[in-house]
């Protein structure tokens, strides 16, 4: 489980004040869920995923997890085999020089044998459906093929959490509803796993057909979260969201006149 306790964040300015970017955030994140975390920009929500695994430490507060605290250097390493993390730009994250050796770069690092690295590969390539792309440089790719491979490496080194700051942010709509796919069968797969394992998911966005997919929806404003309930539930307060900044599904858009009209709002139930 991921425990995160009263932590606050602020990144320093070249004034004298800091920059708030957290501010006594609670939260807990169960083994198995797809958690979708939604913020406009300086909301909050990348700082607070880049917290997850030990890229910032909270200057207030603590996160825990399974047990290891982040501010506890001994438990970086094992805190970053748990938590992999997915980023915006596949290209700042792609640093081999074929499809192959970028799966592979990770289990080489851990230590893993190579006959299990060799297994390892062939079984995610195929998985992901990349066998095709084994041999090639990854720069020859799509934006969403790159993006894959990304995702693909860091499942490769099997982290128990698995966290995507915007990861569609960058990509044409081929390459987004390929990431959305993949991110779909993952969860499909978490579905007929036993608990312990299941991937849990937090997915960073700011699309809120994305958020669709997730099993529960943070969102975040200035530093704070101010709803933390099933995505269905979150999207039906239209004005709130909007008031932030945030857009909502055109179907929970038009929920406020259909209710007006008669309309119950289990009729909404059938969209998703």
């Amino acid at each position: 489980m991921i425990d995160i306790q009263n932590i606050s964040y602020s990144y320093e300015s070249h004034g004298a004040e800091k920059i708030p970017a957290l501010h006594q955030v609670n939260l807990q994140i169960r083994e198995g869920e797809y958690v979708a975390i939604m913020g406009h920009n300086s909301s909050g929500k990348t700082t607070l995923a880049r917290c997850l695994n030990a890229l910032l430490i909270p200057q207030a507060g603590e996160i825990v997890i399974d047990g290891l605290a982040t501010c506890d250097e001994q438990n970086i390493l094992s805190i970053r085999k748990k938590v992999g993390m997915v980023f915006q730009n596949p290209d700042n994250q792609i640093v081999s020089t074929t499809v192959e050796r970028e799966i592979a770069f990770g289990l080489e690092n851990l230590g893993v044998p190579m006959e299990t690295i060799h297994q390892v590969v062939t079984s995610i390539l195929d998985r992901f459906d990349l066998t095709r792309y084994r041999n090639y440089p990854p720069h020859l790719l799509s934006g969403g093929e790159k993006q894959r491979v990304a995702v693909a490496s860091v499942l490769a080194m099997n982290p128990k959490y698995l966290v995507l700051d915007e990861p569609t942010s960058m990509l044409d709509p081929k390459g987004r509803r390929e990431l959305l796919t993949l991110l779909a069968e993952i969860k499909s797969d978490n579905a007929a796993k036993a608990t312990i394992d299941q991937i849990t998911m937090i997915l960073i966005t700011q699309i809120p057909e994305e958020a669709l997919q997730a099993d529960r929806l943070i969102i975040m404003e200035k530093g704070t979260i101010i709803f933390d309930d099933h995505p269905k539930i979150v999207f039906q307060n239209v004005e709130k969201m909007k008031r932030i900044g945030l857009e909502v599904p055109i179907e929970y858009e038009a929920m406020p006149l259909l209710v007006e009209l008669g309309y119950s709002t289990k009729l909404f139930e059938q969209f998703h």
